[in-house]
């Protein structure tokens, strides 16, 4: 299996894991009578549980562009140790991320964001040139 396939399946799991994390703290904020509702109105969480459910809303986008960077270079046979590289560094800023966002720490954030998002550009710009 090409490195960067295994590596989008522990994007995928890191997914799961940051929903349930997410998913503990958001449903004590906002209550069960709510969460378990039809949440016909709607209401954000704040604090900590708002950020943790924001990185996961972000991980989604960002996790669908990692998806099409990985098929394309996969299905174009352009694996290299580059591309490997850059699916690594995508997952290791993705798991680093969460903390940050949780922990509301101005700049790094998003700069930690940057490595996973040019990462992922790379790997199309390779597949593509």
């Amino acid at each position: 299996m090409p490195v960067e396939i295994q590596v989008l399946a522990y994007a995928g799991l890191l997914q799961f894991v940051q929903i349930v994390l997410m998913a503990v703290p958001v449903n004590i904020q906002l209550g069960p009578a709510y969460t378990a509702g039809p949440r016909d109105e709607e209401r954000k969480p704040s604090g900590v549980p708002g950020r943790l459910k924001r990185a996961v809303d972000n991980h989604f986008e960002g996790l669908a562009l990692f998806t099409i960077a990985v098929v394309v270079v996969v299905l174009g046979d352009v694996t290299s140790a580059l591309t490997a590289q850059c699916a690594w560094a995508y997952l290791i800023s993705r798991i680093l991320y969460v903390p940050a966002y949780a922990a509301g720490i101005y700049l790094l954030r998003s700069l930690i964001w940057a490595v996973g998002f040019f990462a992922t550009l790379i790997m199309l710009l390779v597949a593509v040139l």
